[in-house]
């Protein structure tokens, strides 16, 4: 079903601070930034060889990864995996009884098409299912 790791997505609290980690100490390449509004999120993509991490920081304390912060703390968010055919692969889960927070994708970043697994249905880890636009 999923053809590889799209990305780990990573909550902060502070995005310009974390790029100090994840670009300097960890001579990673930051090779996107965008808010996505819908999300409530500030995010960028980190390249990773062929992958990414995905930093985001909340729009505001009301939105998920405010709220997940709130709750948590800084960390691991969610783990995303890529698949030709978002459709079918959301199809093919709730048909296997996966519990989904997304019945229908919506839009992501890079105008990615995303959708969410919840934690209750993937081992306790909040799963992003992603089909990238053309050319990305």
């Amino acid at each position: 079903m999923f053809a590889r790791i799209d990305h780990i997505g990573v909550a902060v609290e502070d995005l310009d601070a974390s790029l100090v980690l994840y670009e300097q100490t960890y001579a990673m390449t930051l090779v996107h930034r965008e808010t996505v509004t819908e999300q409530g999120v500030e995010a960028v993509l980190l390249d990773v060889g062929e992958n990414h991490v995905e930093l985001l920081a909340p729009l505001g304390p009301d939105t998920p990864v405010g709220k997940y912060l709130a709750k948590r703390g800084p960390g691991i968010h969610h783990v995303a995996y890529q698949v030709t055919d978002i459709e079918a692969a959301l199809a093919q889960l709730k048909q296997d009884g996966a519990r989904l927070i997304d019945e229908t994708p919506r839009i992501g970043i890079r105008s990615s098409r995303v959708a969410f697994v919840h934690p209750s249905s993937s081992g306790g880890v909040l799963t992003e299912i992603v089909q990238p636009a053309e050319g990305h």
